[in-house]
C-alpha cells in the first residue's frame, strides 16, 4: 500500500548542502519520489511510496535532533503522482523573496502568527469575542473551487507578489480585526503572518496543519466550501462526498473543480474547464489563442 507525506519545518540549517545529500540518499534508498527542498531557514517536503518505505525515511529524519519536531501529514496517492525525486537548495523554502528578512529559531519563524486548531478557531468563532477575517494565504487561481466563507483573496499570481500587496493599503480597513490566515498546509501563512504583522496587522492567526487538517477535522462540515487544490497530478481533493462544486467552467458555465492547462503549451496557465469540455481548446486569453493560430 502507498502513500503521500507533506511536511515541513522551520529550523536553522547551518550546512543545507550537506542537508541535501542526507536527504537525497535517504529518499533514494527508500524508493521515494517526490520533492524537497532545503534552505538555511528549514525544509520542505512532499513525497510518494510505500508506507514501511515512507516509515523508514522518518526513522532516519529523526535522528537529526532539529527534525523530531516535523509533523508529517499522510494523504492518499503514491509513487506515481510524482515523476521523480528532486532534492533542491534554495534560498527560501517557500518563495516569498525575502530570504535575508526571514528569521527563524529552534521554534520556527520568529514574530509569526499565533497557531490555532481548527476546533480551538471553531470555539473562538462562536463564542464571537473576536471579529473574525479569514484571509487566503495562497495563490489566486487555487482559491477559484475552494475557500473559506467570506474569505479575502488576495489578487495575487505568485507567492512572492504577497510581499507588495501586503504593503499596499488596499486591506488597512483589516489592521484592527482578528486575521485568521490560511493556506494548504500551512507552511506559507508562517511567512505570511509574518509580514502581515510586520505590516501592522494586530492581530493574526494561522490555522495549524492549514486546510489539509482542517479538513480532516471537519470535513465538509465546517466553514470551507469546495475542494482543495493540490500541487500533483491529482490537481485537487475533497474532504467528502458532500463537497460542493464552487468553480464554473469557463465554456459552458456548469459548476466544476476540473483544472486543465491553456492549450498554448508555452503558457499553460491552469484555467477551470468541467470534464465535457476538456477535450476541446481553450486558451486563457486572445494572446494565447492568436499565439497558437498564428503557428
Amino acid at each position: 500500500m502507498q502513500k503521500i507525506i507533506l511536511f515541513y519545518l522551520f529550523t536553522p540549517i547551518l550546512d543545507p548542502e550537506v542537508t541535501k545529500m542526507w536527504q537525497k540518499t535517504s529518499a533514494d534508498k527508500n524508493h521515494l519520489t517526490g520533492r524537497i527542498i532545503i534552505s538555511k531557514h528549514g525544509i520542505n517536503g512532499t513525497l510518494g511510496g510505500r508506507i514501511k518505505d515512507i516509515k523508514q525515511y522518518i526513522k532516519e529524519n529523526k535522528i537529526y535532533t532539529p527534525f523530531k519536531k516535523i509533523v508529517y501529514k499522510w494523504s492518499d496517492g503514491s509513487v506515481d503522482d510524482f515523476p521523480r525525486l528532486s532534492v533542491k537548495v534554495r534560498p527560501e523554502i517557500v518563495s516569498f523573496g525575502i530570504a535575508d528578512e526571514l528569521k527563524v529559531d529552534e521554534n520556527g519563524v520568529v514574530d509569526g502568527g499565533e497557531h490555532i486548531s481548527p476546533k480551538k478557531l471553531h470555539k473562538l468563532i462562536k463564542e464571537k469575542k473576536e471579529e473574525i477575517v479569514f484571509f487566503d494565504g495562497r495563490n489566486s487561481y487555487e482559491a477559484l473551487t475552494g475557500h473559506f466563507k467570506n474569505a479575502v483573496i488576495p489578487d495575487v499570481n505568485y507567492t512572492r507578489e504577497f510581499v507588495d500587496e501586503i504593503a499596499s493599503n488596499k486591506y488597512d480597513y483589516l489592521k484592527d480585526k482578528s486575521i485568521v490566515t490560511y493556506c494548504t498546509g500551512g507552511i506559507r501563512c508562517e511567512v505570511l503572518s509574518m509580514i502581515m504583522k510586520k505590516n501592522g496587522f494586530s492581530k493574526v492567526y494561522q490555522i495549524e496543519g492549514g486546510i489539509d487538517n482542517y479538513g480532516k477535522n471537519f470535513g465538509d462540515d465546517g466553514l470551507w466550501e469546495g475542494s482543495l487544490y493540490t500541487f500533483d497530478k491529482r490537481m485537487g481533493m475533497k474532504f467528502s462526498d458532500r463537497a460542493v462544486d464552487i468553480a464554473r467552467c469557463v465554456k459552458c458555465k456548469v459548476k466544476t473543480s476540473n483544472y486543465e492547462n491553456c492549450s498554448n503549451k508555452a503558457c499553460n496557465k491552469l484555467i477551470i474547464m468541467c470534464l465535457d469540455c476538456a477535450n476541446s481548446s481553450l486558451f486563457c486569453s486572445e494572446e494565447c489563442r492568436s499565439s497558437v493560430m498564428a503557428n
